[in-house]
């Protein structure tokens, strides 16, 4: 299990990003003050699936539709050779605790603080 290394956005002008390979579980911090981007690249001939997981999350109150659970995490497939993202702070729900990240063996991932 790795920790995702976080590359600082609020440089100016060009600046080096960390690009780590996942593993079959890898953790990520979590900083709901920050907006934080995670990229994602599968650049395999088939598709994989990455679940974020915090393990402080169970169920969420949505209005309108009751309570929802979130204790699985959220499953973020990526397409052969394709690039999903995903701003952190927009699924909180499912950052609360201990950020897992796990199911994605070999993508490549690129955290970002903006």
């Amino acid at each position: 299990m790795a920790a995702l290394t976080q590359t600082d956005g609020r440089v100016v002008g060009s600046f080096t990003v960390t690009e780590q390979t996942l593993t079959a579980s890898d953790t990520l911090t979590f900083t709901p003050s920050r907006k934080q981007l995670l990229v994602l690249r599968n650049d395999t001939a088939g598709s994989l699936t990455a679940t974020i997981d915090g393990d402080g999350g169970t169920s969420v109150s949505v209005p309108g539709v009751g309570s929802v659970s979130v204790a699985a995490g959220l499953a973020i497939a990526v397409p052969a050779n394709s690039v999903r993202a995903v701003v952190l702070s927009t699924v909180s729900a499912y950052c609360q605790g201990v950020v897992s990240v796990t199911g994605g063996t070999d993508i490549k991932a690129q955290l970002f603080g903006l």
